[in-house]
């Protein structure tokens, strides 16, 4: 029997994908598919795919030509099936020419035509609004957002707002943006969704104005720094059926959300700690500012916050803070929590350097994640035989902003009420020990 093999994304499947699919079936006796994972697709720079792992897998099943499917998961993994499956040809469409003969050394490999004037891509294209995107704020996040969006499709920057007009205007004719104001009344006009990266203390506001103008919202971290604000947010976004993201970039990005996959899976048995950390020696001005809300507890703690809270969720039995002060901030805070069958902490400097890693602890074993463990391109999962340790590694491009952009476009476009990689929930809890922390109640000071 003559196996064949192909891979492919199989997003919105059309007419091309069934034509290489029946091409490919002709070679031979078997026809295995591999559809790839959604990490792997991001991991790949396809930023932009409508359909999930699973809805692409029925597509190809309910094409009725494969006679195997497989899901393709890394890097390398088709030498691994063609030797796994005995396969003799490898296929695949011609737009990939010289691209695998490498495979020669293992199968057969057939470039298959294509079919012309049909693609995923121009699928995506010709179906999605173009969302008209205004950004808030003129800082280096916001600069940075600009950078980022021209990597995801479907959005198109129309607007800055900054109170103070002349820097609008400076930020504006930089990257070619064409509308520029001070005020959010008219801002909001000429947007269908803005990103929030003002300073801090504004961020409820702003927020509150534009989901009660009808425009879908992605608020840059702290959400906010009260509990009853942010579910106030979420609340109305769900009233008004828009969309509102929690733009921590950390739980958008592939290495990330495998990572927290693995141990939701009990790869390490169950989770009994969770250690994060995160420091800078160079903290902008505006970072220990405490007019603006400064400190390491308003600056870095979601981050540190979104594995505990993922893993361990937000059913903490007690939590206690230990903080250097400095001209009213906190520049050094070290957090402790505890639950039912488990602790966490969590470290942040401004200022002050400490090994900026994660560390998840298991019944079975543990996962590392290096410094800077918030912009996750490679972890280990280490056991006590050390044989059995493993270690994964994943694209992290540009600086990850563009993958919460791309969550927060394909989840207007869906109409998604609830964040598929961070839930509604767990950014109200994050508000909560910013509240708690703000309040000055579990807090110790040290000189």
């Amino acid at each position: 029997m003559k196996k064949v093999i192909t891979y492919g994304t199989y997003d919105l499947l059309h007419q091309g994908h069934l034509n290489l699919l029946r091409r490919a079936k002709a070679l031979g006796d078997y026809l295995i598919v591999g559809v790839t994972t959604d990490n792997f697709d991001i991991e790949r720079g396809k930023l932009n795919v409508r359909n999930n792992v699973m809805e692409r897998i029925k597509a190809v099943v309910d094409t009725g030509l494969a006679d195997q499917i497989i899901i393709e998961e890394y890097v390398g993994q088709k030498i691994d099936d063609i030797q796994k499956y005995g396969v003799d040809i490898f296929a695949i469409g011609s737009d990939w020419e010289g691209k695998f003969d490498y495979l020669k050394e293992y199968c057969e490999v057939v470039y298959l035509p294509r079919t012309e004037g049909v693609s995923s891509t121009q699928l995506r294209e010709e179906s999605m609004p173009t969302i008209k995107l205004g950004i808030i704020g003129t800082g280096s996040i916001a600069e940075r957002m600009v950078l980022e969006s021209k990597y995801v499709s479907g959005v198109e920057l129309t607007a800055v707002l900054n109170p103070n007009i002349s820097e609008a205007k400076i930020f504006a004719e930089k990257y070619g943006i064409e509308n520029v104001y001070d005020n959010i009344e008219e801002f909001s006009k000429a947007v269908s969704a803005a990103y929030v990266a003002s300073p801090h203390l504004t961020h409820y506001c702003y927020t509150k104005y534009l989901l009660q103008q009808g425009k879908h919202v992605l608020n840059e971290l702290p959400f906010t720094l009260a509990e009853n604000e942010a579910k106030e947010l979420f609340d109305l976004a769900y009233a008004q059926k828009l969309i509102l993201m929690d733009a921590i970039k950390t739980a958008y990005s592939p290495a990330f959300r495998h990572l927290i996959t693995l141990v939701k899976s009990g790869l390490i048995g169950d989770v009994v700690d969770v250690e994060a950390a995160q420091s800078t020696l160079e903290p902008t001005p505006r970072k220990l500012d405490a007019s603006m809300a400064g400190g390491g507890m308003t600056e870095d703690a979601d981050f540190s916050l979104l594995p505990i809270m993922m893993l361990l969720g937000d059913n903490y039995n007690s939590i206690s803070f230990v903080s250097k002060m400095k001209n009213g901030v906190d520049i050094y805070t070290r957090c402790m929590m505890t639950y039912h069958n488990a602790t966490a902490s969590f470290k942040i400097g401004l200022g002050i350097k400490t090994e900026g890693d994660l560390v998840i602890s298991g019944t079975k074993g543990y996962l590392y994640v290096p410094a800077p463990w918030w912009k996750p391109s490679y972890f280990e999962v280490r056991f006590e035989d050390a044989t059995k340790n493993k270690k994964y590694f994943y694209s992290y491009e540009g600086e990850g902003l563009r993958y919460e952009l791309q969550e927060f476009v394909s989840n207007i476009f869906y109409g998604r009420s609830q964040n598929r990689h961070l839930p509604h929930q767990l950014t109200v809890s994050m508000a909560k020990v910013q509240e708690i922390y703000k309040s000055g109640e579990h807090r110790i000071i040290i000189e």
